[in-house]
């Protein structure tokens, strides 16, 4: 059964929009003042309100401004307003307030069920079609990082040296994000782009991936188109242009001698700046053809010594104090 709430000085009106809803299924609560629906609101939810706009006290306009500081923008309760005048500048105003409706008084019955039902209806077709997009939105993303997870693994089975890693990086990136200041949804943005950095190593020959010995000249230049590579593959997605651009720049250094484009301090996109650091701890945190899993102190060494030079200071600190919380060295590949 819809729930309407009727505000209004007078008696009559109050008993006569009463009598022709309720003959309409419909629950109704009388109130004679503004002051008495907010507070009514305090613990009350209606489907609908119907407001004077002329009472002693609060009038309909004031009392619409506090219903708004007392409902916030989420979810709040539709308001036709109540007016025996026929007044433009009224109706503008109480529209710009937020009002769905106007109704004129004496009621025509006919008109007030009309008017109340097709408002209720509205706002409840809303609220089904907000929640329906809310649901597929969530499904997508999930799909979305469902799948992005599968290539990172794909990209990560390349190399047999390095299980994992595509997603430790994305988990330390979001770490250091989330320390900084980032928010929730940002913080999914460079987890995805911690996923995504390494995707160019498709496009690098599984033999120069895995070569236990040291590189020659000519593999290390094919290992270092694979920013390049993955920046071809991943800004077709432009939905998130940083994906892109992430896996491009994450082997910039702070001092400009990185590559592919020799990017320096403030230039290189920030979440890159993020991964950069992330890349490295994870590099030397796993186990390599040549080396086993270097010792935490040797790590934090390292960092410490990249600060402004390989990687930005700022972040750096921050990957330096998740190294100083781990007391018993758990961040490592395992």
């Amino acid at each position: 059964m819809d729930w309407v709430v009727v505000v209004d000085d007078d008696v009559m009106n109050l008993k006569m929009a009463g009598r022709i809803l309720s003959r309409s299924n419909m629950r109704v609560t009388a109130l004679k003042s503004g002051a008495a629906l907010l507070e009514y609101l305090q613990t009350n939810r209606p489907d609908l309100i119907l407001l004077d706009i002329k009472m002693p006290g609060l009038d309909g306009f004031a009392t619409m401004e506090l219903l708004k500081d007392l409902m916030g923008e989420h979810d709040p309760v539709p308001v036709i307003f109540l007016t025996a005048d026929d007044n433009q500048e009224s109706e503008s105003r109480g529209l710009k307030l937020g009002a769905m409706d106007f109704i004129r008084k004496p009621f025509v019955p006919e008109v007030l069920v009309l008017r109340v039902r097709h408002t209720i209806d509205l706002v409840r077709l809303q609220k089904d079609l907000s929640a329906e997009v809310d649901l597929k939105s969530r499904e997508n993303e999930s799909l979305t990082m469902h799948v992005v997870q599968t290539l990172a693994e794909a990209i990560d089975a390349k190399d047999t040296y390095t299980n994992g890693h595509s997603s430790r990086v994305a988990e330390y990136s979001r770490e250091i994000a989330k320390r900084y200041g980032y928010s929730r949804k940002n913080q999914d943005e460079i987890y995805m782009m911690g996923l995504l950095h390494d995707v160019g190593k498709i496009g690098v020959p599984d033999a120069v991936i895995n070569k236990p010995g040291k590189l020659t000249d000519e593999e290390f230049l094919l290992i270092k188109k694979h920013p390049d590579l993955g920046h071809k593959i991943l800004k077709r997605i432009t939905e998130m242009p940083k994906l892109s651009v992430g896996a491009r720049w994450h082997h910039e250094r702070y001092d400009g001698r990185g590559y592919p484009d020799g990017l320096a301090g403030q230039d290189i996109l920030e979440e890159a700046r993020i991964i950069a650091v992330a890349d490295a701890y994870d590099a030397m945190t796993s186990h390599r053809s040549y080396r086993d899993i270097l010792p935490q102190s040797v790590v934090r060494n390292e960092i410490e010594k990249g600060k402004g030079a390989q990687f930005d200071p700022v972040f750096a600190d921050i990957m330096l104090q998740i190294i100083d919380e781990d007391k018993e060295y758990r961040l490592h590949e395992k």
